[in-house]
């Protein structure tokens, strides 16, 4: 796991995808947000899919929900944005900033599951509902799956709350998403963190 794994793969890929038509999603976007990174990192993050400052920039994160999240892995994992791997479930945003349907996640699943392979982190988190449902195939909420990490195609995979349900304002969230990502990191230096559900 993080193996290197040379940049043009990923860069190839997300060359791929941004031609992509498979689902409803590639008539109303700016672009594909295929991804960014270190593609050899240990550490992967998967949110929902691109809200509209992402479908604008083309990146990632790169909103309110980004900076929030970048503040939290410097602060509760000693790490920076250049660490890890950053991908969504769908590439394209939905409209209205509304949760992906389920034929656009199975239309979307093999560019994330390209970006897994390549990457081949040892740690996955995953960011809310929509993402953490789709990587463990459970039909359970954040708040009764996160607090524990799930072994995962050979590594392990956090479940956290979305940066937005943070930004709601909700501290039990806030409180819940810093452990999450204190767990995340006692994964990746191999201790073996306690449930706290």
């Amino acid at each position: 796991m993080g193996s290197i794994v040379p940049v043009a793969d990923l860069d190839a890929i997300a060359i791929d995808a941004s031609t992509c038509t498979r689902c409803t999603l590639s008539g109303s976007r700016t672009q594909v947000v295929f991804g960014m990174g270190d593609p050899a990192a240990d550490l992967l993050f998967v949110g929902e899919g691109p809200g509209a400052d992402e479908d604008a920039a083309g990146l990632p994160f790169v909103g309110r929900s980004g900076k929030l999240l970048d503040r939290l892995i410097g602060e509760e994992m000693g790490r920076t944005r250049a660490d890890c791997y950053i991908a969504n479930v769908v590439k394209c945003r939905p409209p209205d900033n509304r949760n992906p349907r389920p034929d656009e996640m199975a239309a979307c699943r093999p560019w994330l599951e390209l970006q897994l392979d390549h990457v081949d982190p040892r740690v996955v988190v995953t960011l809310g509902n929509v993402a953490t449902r789709a990587l463990l195939g459970s039909t359970e909420g954040i708040t009764r799956l996160r607090g524990r990490t799930y072994p995962w195609r050979g590594g392990v995979l956090v479940p956290t709350y979305h940066p937005a349900a943070v930004l709601r304002g909700n501290p039990e969230a806030m409180a819940g998403m810093r452990a999450d990502l204190v767990r995340a990191a006692l994964a990746l230096s191999g201790a073996q963190p306690e449930p706290t559900g």
